[in-house]
């Protein structure tokens, strides 16, 4: 088990073309500014007695034009060379012996940012599992997925399926053993993703919303905990605001009824803290055009420092 992180480095990624609509690569600035209860994201962090350092933004390659309809995956070579440039940034934050700490821009990132923490770790002979909160799989190639979308990709490309120039990203696949990770809150899976799941014999690493309902998301959690940490080198979380109910969390794109709620959402991220071992922390899918009194960007915030060891007392 590791320590608590020390030196935090936010990096923001303001990509939003591998969602379906934009808006999504405005919640980088939106948590990185917005003050919730007074102060911004930076300040908080600090608060916590955290040495905090802001990277800024990955510079994205942005499509200049439509996708084409047969499109698929859409905007191939815009979220090449935008992987590419997030890897070398993460990576560049990693060898400071800096905390992660990820704002997003749409799921899609996952694919640049977990493909340079697998690296990194990589070089020092470890391996690192992967939790993913999501109210998606998240694990369409291609073949299955019906929109192109390159945010309901990630996990596949992660896993070593999907377009050669995504899974080779860094030079090597997959990028994570499928043994060291654990899929928390889904709730609404394309039938593609129903069957990859149980073709790769992932079902008891997934605890949909119903196993979270049946058993509690204390139990869920901590056993999701339990797979991710069987890999030496501790593990990443990523995670997408849609998880959360919509009442809760409306600014997102794809939102999903009966989602997790304000209170296990952050149990969740705060047994995580407890437990220790956590290698970065990413958070995806804020949309400020969407959302409602800013309630959203707020939440993503306080999120991110339960994640970080926030209690309440």
């Amino acid at each position: 088990m590791k320590s608590r992180p020390e030196n935090i480095g936010i990096l923001g990624i303001p990509l939003g073309f591998g969602a379906g609509q934009t808006g999504s690569e405005l919640g980088v600035d939106a948590m990185r500014l917005s003050r919730v209860r007074g102060k911004q994201l930076a300040e908080h962090l600090s608060d916590l007695q955290l040495s905090v350092r802001d990277y800024g933004s990955v510079p994205v390659i942005r499509p200049s034009r439509e996708a084409d309809a047969s499109e698929n995956p859409k905007y191939l070579d815009e979220m090449v060379a935008s992987s590419r440039n997030i890897l070398d940034s993460v990576l560049t934050l990693l060898r400071e012996g800096s905390f992660p700490v990820i704002l997003g821009g749409d799921h899609s990132i996952a694919i640049g940012t977990f493909s340079a923490l697998s690296s990194f770790y990589r070089s020092k002979g470890e391996e690192i599992g992967l939790i993913w909160f999501d109210a998606h799989a998240d694990i369409n190639t291609p073949e299955s997925s019906s929109s192109g979308n390159v945010h309901g990709m990630p996990l596949a490309v992660l896993l070593g399926e999907g377009r050669d120039e995504l899974t080779g990203l860094g030079g090597f696949s997959p990028k994570l053993n499928k043994d060291h990770f654990a899929h928390v809150g889904a709730r609404d899976l394309d039938q593609g993703e129903k069957d990859r799941i149980n073709s790769l014999c992932l079902r008891d690493q997934f605890f949909t919303m119903s196993d979270i309902d049946k058993r509690g998301m204390l139990s869920c959690v901590e056993e999701a905990i339990s797979i991710a940490s069987k890999a030496p080198g501790g593990f990443a979380v990523t995670f997408d605001v849609d998880m959360i109910d919509p009442r809760f969390a409306p600014g997102s794109g794809t939102l999903v009824r009966g989602g997790t709620t304000y209170r296990e959402a952050h149990l969740a991220l705060e047994v995580i803290a407890e437990h220790g071992g956590m290698v970065s922390f990413e958070i995806v899918e804020v949309n400020p055009l969407l959302d409602q009194s800013n309630i959203t960007v707020e939440l993503a915030v306080e999120l991110i420092l339960s994640a970080l060891g926030k209690t309440i007392l």
